[in-house]
């Protein structure tokens, strides 16, 4: 597949490093020193220039080009780089943006802008955080077979019920699979004996009541089941969004905003949630309010940060789960380390939905492990799969190693994937793959 990325900040460059390796990649960037970066540091063509200019475009190929993707700062360079493409051929196109108001109207008339997927950062990082405060101690959840199924990545701390015990120990839920274990950053396949050390991270693959539950053994102290009480600091287009996806859900979260004006304006868009004007630095008032004993706090400031600061003095003051919105991804494992329990990176969430779409043929969703090392892929399987008609412990020795048969849906139902399970022809099924592999498993599988 040729494709065209415009933009190289955060998005665009995490997008071209996921896609470099298996297909023809064109970043197209004014930047003179990012271009010189990009061209000696990945395996693609890097074009300095404008990409909402026609020339530029022309010189990147986007006649031939399968895909574009527009992923600058500017919503509206973005629309105007798609509208151009089309012009000169007929490239799926893919447009990042930010104001909420587009995506309406694109929503409200497909193919609007000449942009065939539309893509809102916001809004995304919104999502992502929902899930995560919905899944105590869960550093990521993506829902697989339209919610049927959950893929949730856990960090093993100290105090947990499975540090130090074998994951045969471990699996006492009928409906989770042990997908993946990253030790030390390497990502392997548990057998029964691998033993879970703290500080490991845990990929599991079941169903949402599944997954809820194992949650409870990696943070018993954090069991949300009948949580209701969450707060939000900053009144920034993801705050106001995460807040309305909580009241969509029918619980109001309290949502603090230091702004007169902002806060005002939230009270009114937002009327399933309490709009507090405060600055929330002020421990006195964290404490005054009873935010301290919120279930989780969600820091969604515009400043990373105050983000930080945020988050850190909820952790100290007794909030059970923090969540911290930081926009430079290099930041975010700073951000776990010295105690925020989950940092929400938009521009990565972004390029993680983007690279989606790239997956050709028969993949439905797919999510990406530690970066791309590793795969969790969705597709319905077909008479002449190797994993049809044949117990999943025989089947699976036909494909590559690194690869896990992690749930199966038939007729929209869950069937939990054991050695002795059937898959039949026209069932999906979640595969956990290894990056290097994913390419002859879907010839095969």
């Amino acid at each position: 597949m040729r494709i065209v990325v415009v933009g190289a900040g955060e998005v665009g460059s995490n997008i071209a490093a996921s896609l470099s390796a298996d297909h023809d990649v064109v970043v197209v960037e004014r930047d003179p020193a990012t271009v010189e970066e990009l061209t000696y540091s990945m395996d693609i063509l890097a074009l300095e220039g404008d990409g909402a200019s026609r020339e530029t475009l022309r010189e990147a190929g986007v006649e031939d080009a399968d895909l574009l993707v527009a992923s600058t700062d500017s919503d509206e360079t973005n629309l105007v780089v798609c509208g151009t493409a089309k012009t000169l051929g007929d490239p799926l196109t893919i447009a990042r943006v930010r104001n909420i108001e587009l995506l309406d109207t694109w929503q409200a008339s497909q193919g609007a802008f000449d942009v065939d997927v539309m893509v809102s950062t916001d809004l995304l990082t919104a999502q992502d955080i929902v899930r995560v405060i919905g899944v105590p101690g869960a550093l990521d959840v993506d829902p697989f077979a339209s919610g049927l199924v959950q893929v949730a990545e856990f960090q093993v701390p100290a105090e947990s019920d499975v540090a130090g015990r074998t994951v045969a120990d471990a699996d006492r839920f009928e409906s989770l699979t042990f997908a993946a274990v990253v030790h030390d950053g390497e990502v392997s396949i548990p057998r029964g004996d691998t033993v879970l050390e703290a500080g490991d991270k845990v990929v599991v693959i079941g169903t949402p009541a599944g997954v809820q539950a194992f949650s409870g053994t990696v943070a018993p102290d954090q069991t949300l089941d009948e949580a209701d009480d969450f707060v939000i600091v900053g009144g920034s287009a993801v705050g106001a969004h995460v807040a309305r996806l909580l009241a969509e859900r029918g619980v109001q979260p309290r949502l603090v905003e230091r702004d007169p004006e902002r806060a005002r304006e939230l009270a009114e868009e937002l009327p399933g949630a309490l709009v507090m004007e405060h600055d929330a630095t002020d421990v006195d008032f964290l404490v005054a309010e009873g935010l301290d004993r919120a279930d989780a706090l969600v820091a969604a400031t515009d400043s990373d940060e105050k983000n930080l600061l945020v988050a850190l003095l909820a952790r100290n003051v007794g909030v059970k789960r923090t969540v911290a919105v930081v926009e430079d991804g290099e930041y975010a494992h700073l951000f776990e380390a010295v105690g925020v329990d989950v940092a929400v990176n938009p521009r990565r969430a972004t390029a993680e939905e983007i690279v989606r779409f790239t997956q050709e043929g028969r993949v439905e969703n797919l999510s990406l492990i530690e970066g791309r090392e590793a795969e969790v892929v969705e597709f319905e399987v077909d008479a002449g799969s190797v994993l049809t008609g044949r117990p999943i412990r025989e089947s699976v020795g036909d494909l590559p190693d690194g690869v896990v048969v992690g749930a199966i849906t038939r007729d929209h139902e869950f069937v939990v994937p054991r050695g002795e399970t059937e898959i039949r022809a026209g069932d999906h099924v979640v595969l956990f793959v290894a990056a290097d592999a994913l390419e002859d498993v879907m010839t095969l599988a």
